[in-house]
């Protein structure tokens, strides 16, 4: 199909839009890295944290997320990308900025004037105070940025199916979803400098305060494509040029129907969508939560040792391969003629086989810690790539009206798997240190480390053959 009219060279904004929507998601990372940076080796022996108090927090972020996402995605749908997307970032921005206030706060609450006073206490009574206060205020912090955090997705797949046609979709997502990796590359490489010469508070700080520059971009950057003066006919019709939810008249007050959120849930297209986020997003938060702790705990490599900040960068590096994983299912489309949906689940479904690796990380850790880094990095690429895709088959088969709001469905889903492998692993690796537990030859934290790697393994495949089961084949949602 011709997309251009004659004598007019098509614009290319979208990819403007694309890469302002990549920066968001690098923000929502590093904000989201910080702690799981700072913890163990700054924070952990202020407030006298173990694993089971890191897993508590890490649990009800994973909580607010999914309770914020669910529905967050719906407030988006109504307000609209621009304004969604502005109050999302607004709000995770100052949670994330809250975060640095819990020192003096505790301090205040138990009658101790510094954090080295903090770190002394060895009165039980006291240090139980000093934990309760400290994770309460936490919990709290985190709750903020979970909520704020929830409509990043939402928003940002809603930005692609109305700037991208469906085949380019899973490329798009695929950047703008690279963002995680990029901020994931970043954080480790600055949250431990800021941390060791300004204090765990600064890194909060000046991470936090990135949202809101972004801001400022996203208010003068974004309009809807038929109202861009910066979007020419050109591309105007190569966006629209599956003939979808397209206005009725070049105004954004053309309003397409909508679906109602419990109707929402009556379609196996929702279920499968979900199914696949429950069996793969827990994975992910787990190697992003925890990687830094096993180093530290498994390989005595706290996060401001050099080569553990060189790990953790080579590690996220790996996942940038994960862009081909937009790339693959439009070679599936353009050269091999599948639909798009088809096309996206064997891409998936390739995807879906390298996860096996982490059930190797261990054991495969004693030659050396470069070798569970690497696979973790690969089984973080195809996670990426598997999610790229997986969000996209939500335009495949819904309106763009109501995009916002299956993703958060489905990523309340993931996020309620995400708390349960995050608890779980904060009490097993505090249960197997302390009894020594034994696990295929390993024994203490390695082992508890070894019994969540095999579980993350097989997710993937699972997740596949559930969504498989629910929607075989293309099946797109009617008004």
């Amino acid at each position: 199909m011709k997309m251009k009219q004659a004598g007019e060279k098509m614009t290319k904004y979208r990819w403007t839009i694309c890469s302002v929507l990549f920066f968001a998601t690098t923000i929502n990372y590093l904000d989201r890295q910080v702690l799981s940076l700072t913890w163990m080796d700054f924070i952990a022996p202020e407030f006298h944290w173990t694993n089971v108090h890191y897993g508590k927090i890490t649990g009800i972020f994973s909580i607010m997320y999914a309770i914020g996402v669910l529905f967050a995605g719906r407030i988006v749908d109504r307000l609209g990308t621009k304004k969604g997307y502005l109050w999302a970032i607004l709000i995770w921005s100052v949670g994330a900025c809250v975060h640095a206030l819990c020192g003096v706060i505790t301090q205040a609450a138990v009658g101790l004037d510094s954090a080295q006073a903090l770190r002394m206490a060895r009165e039980v009574d006291v240090v139980a105070r000093i934990t309760t206060v400290s994770v309460s205020l936490f919990m709290f912090a985190r709750s903020i940025l979970a909520i704020g955090e929830a409509g990043n997705f939402p928003a940002a797949v809603k930005a692609t199916a109305e700037y991208f046609p469906k085949k380019d979709r899973g490329f798009a997502t695929s950047i703008f979803n690279a963002g995680a990796t990029v901020g994931a590359l970043v954080a480790p490489v600055t949250v431990p400098l800021i941390a060791t010469r300004f204090g765990w508070e600064a890194a909060f700080l000046v991470i936090g305060s990135l949202g809101f520059i972004w801001m400022g971009f996203w208010i003068f950057v974004y309009k809807k494509p038929e109202v861009h003066p910066k979007v020419n006919k050109a591309e105007l019709m190569y966006i629209q040029q599956d003939g979808e939810d397209v206005p009725a008249h070049d105004t954004q007050e053309a309003v397409p129907a909508r679906i109602s959120f419990w109707k929402c849930l009556a379609f196996r297209q929702t279920w499968a969508f979900a199914a696949g986020k429950f069996m793969t997003d827990g994975v992910w938060w787990f190697f992003l939560f925890w990687t830094p702790a096993y180093l530290s705990s498994v390989y005595n490599l706290p996060s401001n040792n050099s080569t553990a900040q060189l790990l953790i960068f080579v590690l996220y590096a790996i996942t940038l391969l994960s862009i081909i994983g937009g790339w693959l299912p439009t070679y599936f489309v353009d050269r091999k003629g599948m639909e798009p949906y088809s096309g996206r689940m064997r891409a998936m479904l390739i995807f879906a086989f390298f996860p096996l690796l982490t059930m190797f990380a261990q054991p495969l850790g004693k030659i050396s810690y470069w070798i569970p880094v690497i696979i973790i990095g690969i089984a973080g690429a195809a996670h990426q790539a598997w999610s790229a895709n997986l969000y996209s088959t939500i335009g495949d088969m819904f309106p763009k009206s109501t995009i916002a709001t299956i993703t958060g469905i489905g990523t309340t889903a993931g996020m309620v798997s995400s708390y349960v492998i995050n608890r779980f692993s904060g009490v097993l690796f505090d249960h197997a240190a302390n009894t020594q537990m034994t696990f295929l030859g390993f024994t203490g934290e390695p082992a508890g480390y070894f019994i969540v790697f095999c579980i993350c393994s097989a997710a993937y495949l699972i997740g596949w053959a559930i969504m498989k089961t629910l929607v075989p084949r293309y099946s797109k949602i009617i008004l």
